[in-house]
């Protein structure tokens, strides 16, 4: 007799029952929230979540679980309605509870699909106060973060302009600003734009409450009016590619050095300022007559000596000068002008930098004592940038001789110039790790000729290897920016992270 095969039966009833959960999880993910059209659970999550809205408090509950949203995929609750072109999405956002987990999240997202893996941007406001711009810029690609230094903001926004993602936070009690963190993601056609919750832990469950929420779709800038420019003075570290800022203003700053001391030094207006590393306010160093500085300075290897680059004095063409680091009367260096300090040799008695001389730019070498400089290049066209290697073997610097800005070195003597990068993209301001392992430049397009401002770059890394080149070149970071973002060395001294400036023009969004 042939016997019923009753080990099938449960596998059936599981199926039919994993079946329906997924049509009731589908339907509940069209079921309008507020003003929201769906809501439901993104990616893989062991407890369904849910999104209530208060008619009363005009608020909404969103509950979420999920172990992360993070690397190649995320797994939250998600509240959404879908929408083109430029918007900007705004909520107060406060976890309910106390306890969980340090890095759960509670997000306003833009978002390609609601696929676990797809394209997004957001801003997420954590557990433990961390509120960064997070992005993933390629569907399956890595989830990568811009953090910002404010901590735990009563309000947040984020914002879509064309292709590009900027985070806003705001006190209790005041206005949302511009943070100081943008990034490009391209989206095509209409997005999710919503807001979200996850617990960072697959087997938890957690509460986050988004208050005034608001979603505005964002006009055409009126004709005539000028965007605010802001600058933001971020850190990266090579590891991992996260980014952080430290500082930000409406105002235009550049080029930041990193010194041994804790501190990074830059220019605006004219003047050098110092700020903390941690972040802060900056402060003026007292330079004496050199109140109109260029981004060209940077700090000696002893770390006692600063070099400018100041225009303040005789034709008012740049001339170098060496100071005191905390401040003190400039002492000239170069008598020919103009020139552009870029370099301080490992033993710190000799600098590197570009001049200009019978209308070519060449590089120089000079003692720090001053007197005769000695030319090194010769070729036709600009030369810039030049900067020592640690063990002091070799000047990398950046030259347009090939037809394209690419990176190029040479002995300290300029013997033995060898070209370094070689691809479709120019090249600029070559900067050595101090262990000697790495090599950072500013990459722009090949359309685009000279270092303009306000462009769309990169900082690309290529290893090195007891002087050897690698020739593997991989993108660090893309960014608005170009002129004053790296123009100087601004490695941190433990070689693990690099200082730049980024740039916004932000429209008035109210």
């Amino acid at each position: 007799m042939k016997r019923k095969s009753w080990s099938r039966l449960p596998i059936i009833g599981l199926a039919l029952l994993a079946s329906l959960v997924a049509a009731n999880q589908a339907c509940r993910a069209q079921e309008a929230v507020g003003i929201f059209e769906g809501h439901g659970d993104v990616g893989t999550v062991l407890h369904a979540g849910a999104s209530e809205y208060d008619a009363a408090g005009h608020s909404y509950t969103i509950t979420g679980s999920g172990e992360n949203m993070w690397f190649n995929s995320d797994d939250f609750q998600f509240a959404w309605k879908k929408l083109s072109g430029d918007v900007a999405l705004t909520a107060n956002i406060s976890f309910a509870g106390k306890g969980g987990n340090a890095h759960r999240k509670a997000v306003l997202m833009l978002r390609q699909t609601l696929d676990g893996d797809s394209v997004y941007a957001d801003v997420a406001l954590h557990g433990d106060g961390l509120t960064s711009l997070q992005y993933r810029d390629a569907k399956g690609g890595a989830t990568h973060e811009i953090q910002s230094s404010i901590s735990a903001p009563a309000q947040l926004r984020i914002e879509r302009r064309g292709d590009y993602m900027y985070m806003w936070l705001g006190a209790a009690g005041e206005k949302v600003q511009p943070a100081g963190a943008a990034m490009r993601v391209a989206f095509s056609g209409p997005i999710y734009v919503g807001i979200g919750v996850c617990s960072h832990e697959k087997d938890a469950v957690e509460k986050a409450v988004f208050s005034n929420v608001e979603v505005k779709q964002l006009g055409a800038e009126p004709a005539g009016e000028k965007a605010t420019l802001y600058s933001s003075l971020e850190t990266i570290t090579v590891g991992s590619t996260d980014r952080r800022v430290v500082y930000a203003i409406p105002g235009h700053f550049e080029a930041p050095n990193w010194t041994r001391d804790g501190a990074f030094i830059f220019n605006a207006d004219g003047r050098i300022q110092r700020l903390p590393v941690a972040g802060g306010k900056p402060q003026y160093i007292d330079t004496g007559f050199a109140i109109r500085c260029n981004n060209d300075h940077g700090v000696s290897p002893d770390g006692k000596w600063l070099a400018i680059s100041d225009q303040s004095q005789g034709d008012h063409q740049s001339i170098i000068y060496i100071l005191p680091v905390g401040c003190g009367t400039p002492r000239r260096v170069t008598e020919k002008s103009p020139s552009y300090w870029h370099g301080w040799s490992p033993d710190g008695k000799t600098l590197a930098y570009p001049g200009q001389r019978n209308g070519e730019f060449d590089i120089y070498t000079i003692s720090t004592e001053g007197g005769a400089e000695t030319q090194l290049t010769t070729a036709k066209g600009l030369d810039d940038g030049p900067e020592y290697s640690p063990d002091g073997k070799y000047i990398y610097f950046n030259s347009v001789r090939s037809g394209m800005m690419q990176i190029y070195r040479m002995r300290p003597d300029g013997s033995a110039q060898e070209q370094v990068t070689s691809d479709n993209l120019n090249n600029w301001f070559p900067h050595i790790s101090p262990d000697g392992l790495w090599l950072v430049f500013l990459s722009y397009g090949k359309e685009v000729e000279g270092h303009p401002e306000n462009k769309e770059v990169m900082l690309r890394i290529m290893a090195l290897k007891d002087g050897r080149i690698d020739g593997k070149i991989e993108v660090l970071a893309k960014l608005f920016g170009g002129q004053g973002t790296i123009n100087v060395p601004s490695w941190s001294p433990d070689s693990k992270q690099l200082a730049f400036v980024s740039y916004e023009l932000i429209s008035k969004t109210e």
